[in-house]
């Protein structure tokens, strides 16, 4: 059984795993790459399908979003009770109808956001078990399956009108359990991967998913932690890229492509300016505008240090 994503999240990469495979080094394809290193996590659809193709001896995972952080540590560690409570979440939620179906996603909500400042991040507990499980729930229940959070770190978004939501695939959980048993699971931000103690070996590999720079006034959806990432942190990003390949690591990077909206806008060019000749451009599909009319065929762009 292949393992799959078991967040719904916006700007996943599961449509774009074939293409992005063919910019993966050659190191990783003929089997020397045995680390991984991923500090943009999200929903993971890039992790699961390398530690599935390649032989990843062991992998390293950030995200600076502590909800997600729980939930994947979660799904590790208590992987059957957490099935266990989904599925008796499921049972109730699909004998409802829409108005109670919203009113229980609603009190799910507030329970959540209710509970966040007495919620310890750092430790587990019997507590993370109901909080994973209301995590899942909401994202597979929410509009359009996102993930958002206001500046206080409050879960927000809306009720989504889905007939038969899928709330929990157990095969699944207990495949990706077995996935992340190989990982470290770190809470934080990205720079760590900068410091002297990181835990680089030989032949390293790191795929970076950043929050998205927006590609118009509009499109501006990068709220996925409290933390803002705006150019200043893109450009942080780019400085410790360049130092990382001094250290003889692999590294590849996604984002969008600011010349889908001007032709002229060469800020990812000027910002990795050592990579030109390594700078691509892969098609894809916008799906998480509000608008269906702005959604459809764009540009992503793919940065890596070394010749594809």
């Amino acid at each position: 059984m292949s393992v799959r994503p078991f967040l719904k999240w916006a700007g996943g990469k599961g449509q774009l795993l074939d293409k992005l495979s063919g910019y993966f080094p050659k190191a990783l394809r003929d089997g020397s790459v045995r680390n991984y290193f991923e500090p943009f996590l999200g929903g993971g659809a890039m992790f699961f399908h390398v530690m599935q193709k390649f032989p990843i001896d062991s992998a390293y995972l950030m995200d600076a979003n502590e909800e997600l952080v729980l939930l994947y540590k979660t799904v590790r560690r208590a992987t059957e009770p957490l099935i266990s409570v989904l599925e008796q979440m499921e049972r109730d939620y699909l004998k409802l109808g829409e108005a109670k179906r919203k009113a229980r996603y609603l009190r799910v909500r507030e329970e959540l956001n209710s509970a966040r400042p007495g919620m310890d991040f750092r430790k587990y507990s019997q507590a993370w078990v109901e909080r994973a499980s209301q995590i899942l729930f909401l994202n597979k229940t929410c509009y359009n399956g996102l993930f958002r959070v206001n500046r206080a770190g409050g879960f927000n978004v809306p009720f989504g009108k889905y007939v038969r939501p899928t709330i929990v695939d157990a095969e699944n959980l207990r495949g990706a359990a077995k996935l992340l048993a190989k990982a470290t699971i770190r809470w934080g931000d990205f720079g760590y991967l900068g410091r002297t103690d990181a835990p680089f070996k030989t032949g390293s590999f790191i795929y970076y998913d950043p929050p998205y720079r927006p590609i118009s006034s509009t499109s501006s959806f990068t709220s996925y932690s409290k933390l803002p990432f705006g150019d200043a942190e893109q450009a942080r990003l780019a400085a410790m890229f360049t130092a990382l390949h001094r250290q003889g690591i692999y590294q590849m990077l996604s984002n969008s492509d600011p010349k889908n909206s001007d032709p002229k806008d060469d800020f990812f060019e000027n910002l990795y300016s050592s990579y030109r000749s390594t700078i691509y451009r892969v098609p894809a599909s916008r799906s998480i505008n509000s608008k269906a009319a702005h959604r459809g065929r764009i540009n992503e762009i793919v940065i890596t240090n070394y010749k594809a």
